[in-house]
């Protein structure tokens, strides 16, 4: 038991203090650096930021719901997500640095909160934890979706990050439901939503 705990610990850690791993190459990272204004890198910083922020949360998110819950097919799925959101969240941090943005300063707390609820899907049982991953990566397809439709035009290196991210997550929503998922309440898809228009509207400044 303490053996887990310092792992999963230590996972927590990683994900906020240590440079995230990926294993494909950054999306439109061989494209040239387009030409922005003060007001657009801001812009499309901030717009980096909030996705940046988004995938520490499905990493905790994901480590949650692998502590929970009870089949191995779903712990194992849930890792394989994991894995390609910690890409995420390397071209993510990358695209920032490159437009001189910076990550959340909320970013513990937006961690632990997601954690918790990832706890919390994983115990209620694994078609509603598969259910909370399926609607989870399908909201953050239509924030994704709305990202794109907001960046300049000429930054093509931020939409082909999030263009590939976009397709990754609709990949994940639909092994969620191959493996069984159900769908959660209307009640609990709109309190999802409104979860994620807090965490969206204050990571764009904070």
């Amino acid at each position: 038991m303490l053996d887990r705990l310092i792992t999963e610990l230590d996972r927590a850690l990683r994900t906020l203090a240590a440079p995230a791993r990926t294993g494909r190459p950054l999306p439109g990272g061989d494209l040239p650096e387009a030409e922005l204004d003060e007001t657009q890198r801001s812009h499309v910083g901030a717009l980096m930021r909030i996705n940046h922020v988004g995938e520490i949360c499905a990493q905790a998110l994901y480590q949650g719901q692998a502590l929970t819950c009870r089949e191995p097919a779903v712990r194992d799925a849930l890792r394989r997500a994991a894995v390609e959101e910690t890409e995420h969240l390397s071209w993510t941090a990358s695209r920032m640095a490159e437009l001189g943005s910076r990550p959340s300063l909320l970013n513990p707390l937006w961690y632990g909160g997601a954690l918790m609820m990832g706890v919390a899907a994983g115990l209620v049982g694994d078609k509603w934890n598969l259910g909370f991953l399926a609607e989870t990566e399908k909201q953050v397809e239509a924030h994704l979706q709305g990202h794109l439709d907001r960046l300049p035009p000429a930054d093509q290196k931020s939409w082909r990050i999030l263009e590939q991210m976009r397709q990754d997550e609709r990949e994940h929503a639909h092994t969620a439901e191959r493996l069984g998922a159900a769908q959660l309440p209307a009640p609990v898809r709109l309190a999802m939503r409104a979860a994620s228009r807090v965490m969206t509207g204050v990571a764009y400044y904070v």
